[in-house]
């Protein structure tokens, strides 16, 4: 048993056949528009984000699997308020998120942002905001950690 992995850098939810799947997955013998199906229904979560991507090919049997890797909380903070950067200087403000786009972070990383609950996992990306001057809810990401924390606010 010998297995073959390719590694892309894919755009979450419109892989292609084209480069560079297409043309190292085609030689394999394996079902190229099935690969690049399962890449897009595992990525849909990312869209407009660079996603990696590992398809590992089992030459023998012809079958794969696919590996997404996540990309940092940074990139979907930035995505979520359509923003380039974060804050170039402390107390610099470049945008604001909902505590619904906090949730939706926290479910599209799944289990690689660490908590034991919703509450950490909100808690974590908040940090991430309060290092790029993002305010959640219209204050800052400190506030808003601390509201959860005092019960004001309920998750």
């Amino acid at each position: 048993m010998s297995e073959s992995t390719i590694d892309g850098l894919i755009e979450g939810g419109a892989a292609t056949a084209g480069p560079p799947l297409g043309p190292a997955l085609g030689p394999m013998g394996i079902n190229v528009n099935e690969v690049i199906a399962e890449i897009n229904k595992k990525t849909a979560a990312f869209s407009g984000i660079k996603v990696p991507v590992k398809v590992i090919v089992e030459t023998s049997t012809k079958t794969f699997r696919i590996e997404v890797g996540m990309p940092p909380t940074s990139a979907l903070l930035l995505k979520e308020i359509n923003v380039q950067k974060g804050a170039k200087a402390k107390g610099e403000v470049v945008g604001n998120v909902t505590l619904e786009q906090i949730k939706k972070i926290v479910e599209a990383k799944g289990n690689s942002i660490y908590g034991a609950g919703i509450k950490e996992k909100v808690k974590q990306v908040l940090g991430t905001c309060v290092s790029m001057g993002i305010t959640c809810e219209n204050i800052s990401a400190k506030e808003f950690t601390k509201k959860i924390d005092s019960g004001e606010v309920k998750l």
